[in-house]
């Protein structure tokens, strides 16, 4: 926590005591969760932002998609749209989002669709599609709706145990409320992560009894994909590269592009951000324009110069077991 943050400290004593009163109301039954007869996944983090949920949902919902009809329900942050929208071939970054667009584009064979009502989305999947699994996209804090099963995220070097609620830190939501995971995913570790280290991290979080705790890396492909083609990375060691990046933690993909031998200039952006008319003529004016896959989807249809690298995640242990939990709640609900 950077230390001016530290001065907002009562601030966030405030902002603990209105969450902690409307988590217990909903602990006790006086606020009414909607629960469900079918499978829901939950993807989530107890943070603002950047600890890997749209590669886990990915990951989540083409496991689901193997054997069952899965449909990803999202908020469509920063949307110019409201209500339900169900993805279709009108759909763009601006009305689903920059998230559910990048889904929509990637995952063939999984319905998305986009709600800030958890519920009234869901019901409308229901009625329209009558998927068999529905995954949420950033859902845990969202008490409305009560997951069957919940994927809680953490980002390695960033656990939400030594973090602080907004606005001293990070935190959106209690760091007790982790206990209604099913399983927490430490995010973005080193890919020579040690058993040693492992067991350290599991002590610090602490996890409920039968809670598993995974650990996964990013996962960076080989190729970069341009609008009507796929290139080896290695090609643009011969290009002068612009990196641009509107994540919340582009820390990594710098370091393994660095780590492959690129030089690049970096234009760093807030996670989300929406470019301006003047930033994309920047852009226009660049040789290469490399991006990841989520800006991608609000910079693609402006720009002929740019690509973008797709990541995925690897287990560092625990696949398996992390599979069949998901493939075992799916098939064990009515």
């Amino acid at each position: 926590m950077r230390r001016w943050r530290k001065l907002l400290l009562p601030f966030s004593w405030g902002y603990w005591l209105v969450v902690f009163i409307r988590n217990y109301l909903y602990d006790i039954d006086f606020f009414k969760s909607e629960q469900y007869n079918f499978p829901v996944i939950c993807i989530g983090n107890l943070s603002v932002g950047g600890t890997g949920k749209t590669p886990m949902t990915t990951y989540v919902s083409l496991l689901a998609a193997e054997n069952y009809k899965t449909a990803i329900l999202s908020r469509g942050y920063k949307r110019i749209t409201k209500g339900f929208v169900l993805a279709d071939e009108k759909a763009t970054a601006k009305t689903i989002g920059d998230e559910p667009f990048q889904y929509y584009k990637s995952l063939k064979n999984i319905s998305v669709a986009v709600d800030e009502d958890r519920r009234h989305g869901i019901a409308a999947l229901q009625k329209q599609l009558n998927p068999d699994v529905i995954v949420l996209d950033d859902a845990f804090q969202h008490r409305k709706v009560k997951a069957g099963f919940n994927v809680l995220l953490t980002m390695y070097g960033d656990l939400y145990v030594n973090d602080h609620l907004l606005p001293a830190g990070n935190l959106r939501d209690i760091r007790s409320q982790a206990k209604r995971a099913d399983v927490i995913v430490v995010t973005k570790c080193p890919n020579d992560l040690s058993v040693d280290e492992q067991a350290s991290i599991k002590q610090k979080l602490k996890p409920v009894n039968g809670q598993e705790v995974y650990f996964t890396s990013i996962s960076y492909m080989d190729r970069v994909v341009f609008p009507s083609k796929k290139e080896p990375l290695d090609t643009l060691k011969d290009r002068k590269v612009t990196l641009v990046t509107g994540i919340a933690h582009p820390e990594p993909l710098v370091a393994y592009l660095k780590d492959n031998g690129l030089q690049f200039e970096h234009l760093r952006y807030a996670d989300h951000h929406n470019f301006s008319d003047k930033e994309i003529a920047l852009l226009k004016t660049k040789a290469c324009v490399l991006t990841t896959e989520k800006d991608y989807a609000r910079l693609g249809a402006y720009l002929e110069n740019a690509c973008f690298l797709p990541i995925g995640i690897s287990f560092i242990s625990g696949k398996e077991q992390f599979d069949d939990r998901i493939m075992e709640f799916i098939k064990t609900q009515p």
